[in-house]
């Protein structure tokens, strides 16, 4: 398929700019991907599509505050600071985009905070914007980071164009959020509440654990009209021999795998055998799955509503067959959902 089939009209105002005073409150469009028949719920009915000894399947991973505000030495220039991942713990290096990143050279100093009490150095240019910092700091690896967090913000998606304020930090995260690492949520599993787990649980049905570290990657443009020919960016991610005896048992007995998120989805479908079991994987994942695809772990998926020409909606689509979802995107449109991280949700299933 084509980068131009997957784009769509969005309306102004269509992204939910701020969360749920409940989280499973949502509304929930429900496709089904055999007959694209399509129903209207809400996210707390989602125990009524699953039984006993079905699955979720959740990423565990845990948004930290990426974004920092600095200055340039010498002239002052405001430097945003975008934090991608900690290369070295103790000696405080990170890999980092910079905006304006034509300011920025190797040698030259940033200062945080209104002291200026948080020095970095940019001792490496690794793409036009990325670059690699290295904090002088003299604490440890786990004292320095406290610091550095402690000055960075939620890093809301650009589609959220209002500041964050302190709410964001917790409701930009599921309620099962662990695994330190991403700089971006998985968002689909946002709209659980303990409510709606521990009801889940009582029915029966039986939940697995993943982490995928969410990088930008996945928000970055297609800028190729052949799809075969867009590179992913890796992301790091694992799962453990418990978590793939959970799935693998569920597939076995015929019962329904559910993807909670796009995230879960490319997860399991990295770490899938040539038998369609899932083995434990620890290491990276660039796949990038698009139509047509054929699934091999999940029956089933849950997701927010993405933008046009998005890597995530495409994977949408591989799930549950693109001319059923373009179609429940339209829908979806007239009905008024609201699309992005705080926004609806539609299960595949």
């Amino acid at each position: 398929m084509k980068l131009s089939e997957f784009g769509y009209n969005m309306p102004e105002g269509i992204i939910e700019q701020n969360p749920p005073v409940n989280r499973d409150e949502a509304r929930m469009l429900v496709l089904n991907k055999k007959s694209g028949e399509i129903g209207h719920h809400y996210f707390k009915d989602l125990v009524n599509f699953f039984d006993d000894k079905d699955v979720m399947v959740f990423n565990d991973t845990r948004v930290f505050p990426a974004r920092l505000y600095g200055n340039k030495e010498k002239t002052g220039a405001r430097i945003e600071v975008f934090l991608l991942r900690e290369l070295n713990h103790e000696l405080h290096l990170w890999d980092v985009l910079v905006d304006p990143a034509r300011k920025i050279r190797i040698g030259n100093k940033l200062y945080f905070g209104e002291d200026n009490s948080l020095v970095a150095e940019v001792i490496d240019n690794t793409t036009s914007r990325g670059r690699t910092l290295r904090f002088l700091n003299d604490g440890s690896g786990d004292d320095f980071k406290k610091t550095l967090y402690s000055l960075g913000q939620t890093p809301l998606p650009a589609s959220i164009t209002r500041e964050p304020v302190p709410a964001d930090e917790e409701a930009y995260q599921t309620i099962y959020a662990k695994n330190e690492g991403a700089v971006a949520a998985p968002a689909a599993g946002m709209h659980f509440s303990r409510e709606l787990l521990k009801r889940l649980e009582i029915k029966g049905i039986n939940f697995a654990n993943l982490t995928l570290h969410i990088g930008l990657g996945n928000f970055r443009n297609v800028e190729v009209e052949d799809l075969t020919k867009h590179k992913m960016d890796s992301e790091e991610m694992f799962i453990n021999e418990k978590e793939c005896n959970i799935i693998n048992a569920a597939k076995d007995d015929k019962r329904q795998v559910c993807a909670v998120g796009t995230s879960v989805f490319r997860a399991l479908e990295s770490a899938v055998s040539t038998f369609g079991h899932v083995k434990p994987y620890d290491g990276w994942t660039n796949k990038f799955i698009f139509p047509p695809y054929e699934v091999k772990v999940p029956t089933a998926m849950i997701s927010n509503f993405h933008e046009p020409y998005s890597t995530l909606l495409m994977m949408v689509c591989a799930m549950g067959g693109y001319k059923n979802v373009m179609n429940a995107y339209e829908v979806a449109i007239k009905e008024g959902y609201k699309f992005g991280p705080y926004g609806d949700a539609m299960l595949i299933i």
